[in-house]
């Protein structure tokens, strides 16, 4: 964003009659603040605005445990012997180093302490993912190239 274009986006949420903007896109976080009397009619033009991504994901959320719930409820007696790794970090899991690399791990791997199990990519920077027990992949709970949360399970290990 230029100068011109924050200008502007100043004044149209000083007309509006908001309090507070909060706009983020790629490296750019702006925050807008207005001091108003009143604070009644406020939050539902904030909450208009950024509301159309926030919406999508708060449908879609729902959706996969409601589905998933039933399928895990089965599993997880099977599932509490194994130990679940979790992923460190938000970012986009990769079971690869690299497109044309094979994958580090698979369902049988036998891995040991240390070894590298995945790739997460936050912001431009690819960590490994290292073992912190010995044992053998049971399951993986991630597709390939897909956007991971802090501390959501990506493998389970068998460490027998």
């Amino acid at each position: 964003m230029d100068l011109k274009e924050i200008q502007n986006l100043i004044k149209f949420v000083s007309n509006s009659g908001v309090a507070e903007v909060k706009l983020e896109m790629d490296d750019v976080k702006i925050t807008i603040r207005t001091t108003l009397e009143t604070a009644a009619p406020e939050p539902t033009y904030v909450q208009q605005l950024p509301a159309q991504a926030p919406v999508q994901q708060i449908i879609a959320a729902p959706a996969a445990p409601a589905a998933a719930a039933p399928v895990a409820a089965a599993p997880a007696t099977d599932d509490s012997k194994y130990i679940t790794i979790k992923s460190p970090m938000i970012g986009t899991f990769y079971r690869k180093p690299s497109p044309d690399k094979p994958m580090f791990v698979e369902v049988g791997s036998s891995i040991a302490k240390g070894d590298v199990l995945c790739v997460v990519e936050a912001m431009k920077l690819f960590n490994e993912i290292e073992s912190e027990v010995s044992g053998k992949i049971v399951k993986i709970l991630v597709d390939d190239m897909s956007p991971v949360e802090f501390d959501q399970p990506l493998f389970l290990v068998d460490p027998s």
